[in-house]
């Protein structure tokens, strides 16, 4: 598996972003470059993504979380924050709930239920750049599309060098087939902040909502007209939020 990490080390406080299905490191860009600094950030691509490597699938959950402990382990982080999307906030919510590695929990465009992900519309081949921008616009918000041209084209060409291919992405989204959350949420105490786009697409914001309302210690926030790839459209003020949601924690303590 393929990781970079950046920022201070030592006694920083650590910060993992975990993906969304597909999408490579590239997709934490923003939230990397910004918080890399009063942070450690750590930035990977999932099994079959990118430059890390595409074992036979189909992937779970648990086989997901267990990359994850590696890469905490490879980095000899005892704890972290996480930050994740989609696939990746599920991943994270699992490994919340079944190991002692996670301070706290940031997710993006998440539900409880495989069934309230619809992320087909999300990919593309990565050799097909008309197919990425085309997929790009069911992430991203028509505004933001219509406003951001440079930027989109930008993003085709991180996705393009960077995203899986058809066997990886089937073989990640195979772990939401049969993901149920509901039943175990009350077991995931970690402070946790639920943001949505209201205009996400692909997992609708009432599923992020609900999931909010599941966790004992569960918030929810929703970024107007954004899509669901809102941390990339709000880029700023998700960092500014994600380093206060991060202080009030430490504060707490």
């Amino acid at each position: 598996m393929y990781y970079d990490r950046a920022g201070e080390g030592g006694d920083a406080e650590s910060i993992v972003f975990v993906p969304e299905a597909g999408l490579g490191g590239w997709s934490w860009g923003w939230q990397h470059a910004a918080l890399a600094g009063p942070h450690e950030a750590v930035v990977w691509d999932l099994r079959g993504t990118g430059r890390s490597d595409t074992p036979p699938g189909p992937y779970d959950l648990e086989t997901l979380v267990a990359d994850l402990e590696a890469v905490l382990a490879d980095c000899g982080i005892r704890k972290a924050h996480l930050v994740g999307c989609g696939l990746g906030g599920a991943v994270a919510l699992r490994a919340a709930r079944d190991t002692n590695r996670v301070e706290t929990l940031t997710l993006f465009g998440t539900a409880s239920r495989g069934e309230a992900f619809d992320l087909e519309p999300l990919f593309a081949p990565p050799d097909d750049r008309a197919a990425l921008r085309d997929s790009l616009e069911t992430g991203l918000s028509e505004e933001f599309c219509e406003a951001q041209p440079e930027v989109c084209d930008g993003i085709v060409d991180w996705r393009a060098d960077g995203d899986a291919d058809r066997e990886g992405w089937k073989a990640q989204v195979a772990a939401l087939e049969d993901f149920d959350a509901n039943d175990w949420l009350v077991e995931v105490t970690q402070p946790t902040r639920v943001t949505h786009g209201g205009a996400d697409e692909l997992v609708p914001p009432a599923a992020g909502q609900a999931l909010a309302r599941g966790l004992p210690r569960g918030e929810f926030e929703e970024l107007e007209g954004a899509g669901h790839l809102c941390f990339i459209e709000h880029s700023r003020t998700v960092n500014d939020r994600i380093l206060g949601f991060l202080e009030a924690q430490t504060d707490d303590e």
